[in-house]
């Protein structure tokens, strides 16, 4: 993907966003304002805009010294891990576990206040399980699980955690070695090591990070120990709009499960915004 036009608004409503979770006062948001018109002046329109996304999070974490989605991070892995039995109780349910907890999967990912304001879970996981998706690769999914079984799992949002968690779990029972990746240090509401401990990621898989605070998973921004695993996983799952951007095209054999909750994305898919997709690479 390259960065739009269309991008430009975005990386404004993006750092409001941000700054909303603080209610700080009118000076740091014009001084913080000022870097991001300087930051979006520089952009590189040829690299997918999760490249200017995280450069312009991390002059707002610099310059209000502290994450702004701390808070709402622990809220929504609360409020996600109290549905976190009925949803279990709706994965064992069904004839096909695995897929009820991929398509769950898909549904969590309408967690995400770096894009939303307000979200309807409840809405996201009926759709899910109601209707069909705009891309379904889940058959070639089942196919390909019968001759892989090292995977990397690159998590997301927190909330959207406990939605993984689900498929994760399944994977596990089917004799899959999972390891979920997470964020080395905090960006926007993705998943950090804190956040696989509160939902208690941790006592179902080996968790590690990727040594970055990019949105996406940019590889070369990751560290050495995260891209050897990376290379060596038999199957990777990517959760998200930002690991779609930075790693579509990618030769390993990887599943993309996510929400095109941006028209640039939707539009680079020929797809309606907001359109559910379980993705081959």
């Amino acid at each position: 993907m390259i960065t739009r036009i269309d991008c430009l608004p975005c990386f404004l409503r993006q750092t409001v966003i941000a700054l909303r979770q603080l209610g700080m006062d009118g000076s740091v948001h014009q001084k913080v304002f000022r870097d991001v018109f300087a930051i979006m002046q520089d952009a590189d329109m040829s690299k997918p805009p999760a490249y200017t996304t995280t450069l312009i999070h991390r002059k707002i974490r610099d310059a209000v010294d502290r994450d702004p989605f701390e808070k709402i991070k622990r809220e929504f892995n609360s409020i996600a891990l109290s549905l976190y039995p009925g949803l279990r109780a709706r994965v064992k349910a069904g004839p096909d576990p695995l897929w009820t907890a991929s398509r769950l999967a898909i549904a969590g990912n309408i967690i995400d206040f770096g894009i939303f304001t307000s979200i309807d879970i409840d809405g996201s996981v009926d759709r899910s399980l109601r209707d069909d998706i705009a891309v379904d690769d889940y058959a070639s999914f089942r196919e390909d699980l019968r001759t892989s079984n090292e995977i990397i799992y690159l998590l997301d949002n927190a909330g959207e955690i406990v939605f993984d968690k689900l498929l994760i779990e399944e994977l596990r029972e089917a004799g899959k070695h999972v390891t979920a990746a997470v964020k080395g240090s905090p960006v926007l509401n993705d998943v950090t090591y804190d956040d696989a401990v509160q939902v208690g990621l941790d006592a179902v898989c080996e968790v590690i990070d990727n040594g970055s605070d990019a949105v996406g998973t940019i590889l070369p921004w990751t560290s050495p120990v995260f891209r050897e695993r990376f290379e060596k996983a038999e199957l990777i799952i990517s959760k998200g709009q930002g690991n779609f951007e930075t790693l579509s095209g990618t030769e390993k054999r990887t599943y993309f499960l996510f929400q095109s909750k941006c028209d640039v994305v939707s539009q680079e898919l020929g797809l309606p915004a907001c359109s559910m997709l379980f993705r081959k690479s």
